[in-house]
């Protein structure tokens, strides 16, 4: 069971949502606003926020913002719900930390299919090994990323990306690949989110020196180009 805020201004539309949440086994809390969002995040840190754009005070926009930029919430996985569905809204959204974009009206059932898609990506590989790509270590049991001594601050997303990549080295993935093999629920995530996750990815790779190993083949896809020869699994 998963605990799991819906921040949605129009109380018919949270209510619908948290039914359908408390009937798969979750948990629910509903925020109509977002002071009231950041009381039940700072109270409580959910699984998972489901949140919506157009929001009384601050918009969940700044929201998402202002939750990734917060060591305690940065993996916070959130899913923005809105009636904005341009593609520059779409791209706003992902850039501002949402893990994916579904607009209104939407289905439930295509809601709760991502839902369990991005708590399958948060949820702990344990059984894993760490491994490592030059002086670059992930460990999914710990889901710690450093360079050396230096940790490294990732979203969920983004070490699940970066943990395929580096286990994965060398070899050229396509964007429907890495949605496949990342996503799952491919068939729900447009490509263009690949790549907003790469540009986060890099971004968070640059404090250590490491955002030049995420290689872009252009016309087809991604690659982690390893500074050493071996992969290893300490």
């Amino acid at each position: 069971m998963s605990r799991i805020l819906v921040v949605e201004d129009e109380l018919a539309i949270a209510e619908l949502i948290a039914i359908n949440l408390r009937h798969a086994g979750h948990e629910v809390a509903i925020a109509v606003d977002a002071e009231q969002a950041i009381n039940e995040v700072d109270a409580v840190l959910p699984d998972l926020v489901v949140l919506d754009w157009m929001l009384p005070g601050q918009s969940g926009l700044t929201l998402a913002r202002r939750w990734r930029a917060d060591p305690r919430t940065q993996s916070l996985p959130v899913i923005m719900l809105t009636a904005r569905g341009e593609e520059s809204d779409k791209i706003a959204g992902l850039d501002a930390g949402a893990d994916d974009y579904l607009t209104k009206p939407f289905s439930t059932h295509e809601l709760m299919a991502r839902i369990r898609a991005v708590l399958r990506r948060k949820a702990p590989e344990a059984l894993e090994e760490a491994v490592s790509a030059g002086h670059l270590r992930v460990d999914p049991a710990t889901r710690r990323v450093s360079a050396g001594a230096q940790d490294l601050r990732l979203g969920p997303t983004e070490f699940k990306l970066l943990h395929f990549l580096v286990t994965h080295p060398e070899r050229v993935h396509s964007r429907k690949q890495l949605l496949d093999r990342v996503w799952g629920d491919h068939v729900f995530i447009e490509e263009r989110t690949v790549d907003v996750h790469v540009k986060r990815l890099r971004d968070a790779l640059a404090p250590a020196g490491c955002a030049s190993m995420i290689e872009t083949v252009r016309g087809v896809g991604y690659r982690l180009v390893r500074p050493s020869n071996s992969l290893v699994t300490p």
